[in-house]
């Protein structure tokens, strides 16, 4: 039987290479994405991605700093993504 703290560190290890797994396919999305669409969802991915590897960098050094700056990365992302999508529709962010 696996003991309780190595099987925690595994888990750590493979959320760690799924999430940054799924970030290079989202960069890859992001170049070659044939429309502006695709490259928008490429970037609003890779910002939730980024923000799980941030979680889990806490998790993994048992400290409480990494949570405060992913929720602050969290609201940039959001607010990035929505501005850029109405650059892209609109033409202008600010009316």
């Amino acid at each position: 039987m696996i003991a309780p703290d190595r099987l925690y560190d595994l888990a750590l290890v493979f959320a760690f290479a799924a999430l940054s797994l799924a970030q290079i396919l989202a960069m890859i999305r992001l170049v070659i994405g044939p429309d502006v669409a695709d490259r928008i969802l490429a970037l609003d991915t890779m910002v939730v991605d980024a923000i799980g590897l941030i979680v889990l960098l806490g998790i993994a050094q048992g400290t409480e700093i990494y949570f405060e700056a992913a929720l602050i990365f969290a609201m940039l992302g959001f607010v990035s993504t929505v501005a850029y999508a109405r650059f892209i529709l609109r033409g202008d962010i600010i009316e």
